[in-house]
């Protein structure tokens, strides 16, 4: 059978069982990418574990010789030095070339695998360059020399594997696979980074030595460096540098997200939104990831493990907007479907959220749809929706854990029914959350909220409950769709437009606005955090003598949940039209 992955996969109880304990493997050895698995069709699931929990044993057995012969027996053990570890790898690589080259085996969890292989056609020297290369890692400390060695490291442990993968996922072509390749490298460099404190302790650096040279530093110098002031810059720098690398392995991977079947694509957009959210914390943490390393993502694979505290909130803004421009000018610029943008677009949004959150902001409001969109065609309709209404039901568990509470303002009678479901179930779950207000503005237009609340201001005077020369500014602020939205005080807008397309007018009265050439889906924390340090670095008068900054603060905390509006017409927009 070729692996076209449409039959189950039946066989014997013991091969049925060997199935199991791969996802097992996978489950307790890589807990994110099991999560994650549930995306892809059940038919792929199965085979998409047997793949990985080869790939998890065979690096537990070149990092501990035990770790095959005690797996599941409760018993403690003891790690064995590196000659007993060859030893045991080598038994175990020349095991697997022999059952792959004979088609069957009768390990546990190798009979899986090797049936995995002969069903899906995957290239044996793939698996090959695997082992070999795990067990050159687990014999001796890397020898990492240059750029290219690294590069070479992390195709051989991972980009394999991922490699692996093609056939599984319908992704088909050399753009495909080596994308595939470039996603698994990213993840792997992310481990490394993760890592990196404990491997600088026993004496293992991935970073390249040409790197270190430069700045006149040996392995054993970085963590005591680290923590020294005078070299932080440096240090910085030689981070920079491993984060510019994954940039570029990130920037390959992308075409993953739309080369592979359309089934197997809502996985690998999750799976390369978690290696982007890492990409942004070494952009945040800089040189401590040699002290600290990176703090892993969620069991999820996509939401970073809840912080009680901000890494910097000094001179943040409280509340931030964001006409969200340039998903399908960066689409248009790859030759692709306007889908695609948006699909990236999201995963920018949801990188946003985690930046504001360790930016120390309070508030978010993101432009998400604007009534000025409803006129662009109707299957790029549907595909914003759809890429809307999805975003927001992946995320929202992780980010209810987060502290997030999630609002709608804009209209409500108008947009797609799974949409509209989406946000009114977000909403719900996420209303007594305080560490984030996020409000999301789908079919909003700043003109037609502010008509409908002066038509309701009108019908509350003619009702008698109000007097009309008694109205003032608050009184208009009660029929906004969001009554409780504090005002703006920072406005992004990406992709070079400098208006703010009829976005929030009564509470951008008095914002700071900066605007971004960037494209939003390649907008990340690092551009957040310049345009944080760019608004604490004006003085802000609100038409008075007197700076901003000497004025009494305001409460920044986000408000009570205000109720759902039931005014057909109440909520808000989205961007350029």
């Amino acid at each position: 059978m070729a692996g076209n992955g449409a039959a189950a996969v039946g066989g014997s109880p013991e091969l049925e069982e060997s199935y199991r304990v791969c996802e097992q493997e996978v489950a307790r050895r890589l807990a994110p990418l099991r999560a994650i698995s549930d995306m892809l069709p059940p038919e792929v699931r199965p085979y998409f574990h047997a793949v990985n929990g080869f790939a998890s044993r065979s690096d537990r057995i070149a990092d501990d010789a035990d770790a095959d012969a005690h797996e599941g027996d409760g018993e403690a053990h003891t790690v064995a030095g590196p000659a007993e570890r060859g030893r045991r790898f080598a038994r175990w690589r020349a095991d697997t070339l022999a059952e792959l080259a004979a088609g069957h085996s009768e390990h546990p969890l190798r009979r899986a695998f090797v049936d995995t292989v002969r069903r899906w056609e995957l290239d044996p020297a793939l698996i090959e360059e695997f082992l070999d290369a795990t067990l050159a890692d687990g014999a001796r400390p890397p020898a990492v020399e240059t750029h290219a060695d690294l590069r070479r490291h992390l195709r051989g442990v991972a980009g394999t594997i991922t490699e692996l993968w093609a056939p599984l996922l319908g992704a088909q072509g050399p753009q495909a696979v080596g994308a595939l390749s470039a996603l698994g490298e990213a993840c792997q460099l992310a481990d490394i980074l993760e890592d990196l404190p404990l491997d600088l302790a026993a004496g293992r650096c991935y970073l390249p030595q040409e790197d270190l040279r430069r700045l006149g530093l040996t392995v054993g110098d970085l963590g005591r460096h680290a923590r020294r002031r005078d070299h932080r810059a440096a240090l910085d720098g030689l981070v920079e540098r491993q984060q510019a690398q994954m940039h570029r392995l990130l920037e390959q991977a992308l075409p993953a997200t739309w080369l592979a079947a359309p089934g197997c694509r809502p996985f690998l957009h999750t799976l390369l939104l978690g290696a982007q959210l890492q990409y942004d914390e070494v952009a945040l943490v800089r040189s401590r990831v040699l002290t600290e390393g990176l703090t892993p993502l969620s069991s999820d694979g996509i939401t970073p493990h809840r912080r009680d505290h901000p890494v910097s909130s000094e001179g943040a803004p409280a509340h931030v907007a964001v006409i969200m421009d340039g998903n399908r000018r960066w689409a248009e610029a790859r030759r692709l479907p306007a889908q695609q943008g948006h699909q990236a677009g999201q995963r920018a949004a949801l990188r946003l959220v985690n930046a504001a959150l360790r930016l120390g902001i309070r508030h978010l409001s993101l432009y998400a749809f604007s009534t000025e969109n409803w006129d662009r065609p109707p299957e790029e309709l549907t595909a914003l929706f759809d890429s809307l209404a999805d975003g927001l039901t992946r995320s929202a568990e992780g980010l209810h854990a987060l502290g997030v509470r999630i609002r709608w303002c804009g209209r409500r009678d108008r947009v797609d029914e799974s949409l509209a479901s989406s946000i009114a179930l977000v909403e719900s779950l996420t209303s007594n959350n305080g560490t984030l207000s996020l409000t999301v503005c789908v079919d909003y237009g700043g003109r037609e909220e502010l008509a409908a609340a002066a038509r309701s201001l009108a019908a509350e005077a003619v009702a008698g409950g109000i007097r009309p020369e008694a109205i003032g500014p608050a009184d208009l602020a009660r029929h906004l769709y969001v009554p409780d939205l504090p005002d703006v005080d920072l406005l992004i807008r990406t992709s070079g437009e400098q208006r703010i397309s009829n976005f929030l007018p009564w509470q951008l009265a008095y914002a700071e606005l900066l605007f971004d050439p960037t494209p939003w889906p390649d907008y990340d924390l690092a551009r957040l955090r310049g345009a944080v340090r760019a608004y604490a670095a004006r003085e802000r008068r609100f038409g008075a003598g007197v700076p901003a900054q000497s004025r009494q603060p305001r409460d920044d905390r986000p408000a009570a949940a205000a109720p759902a509006p039931t005014r057909p017409g109440e909520g808000c927009t989205s961007p350029r039209p």
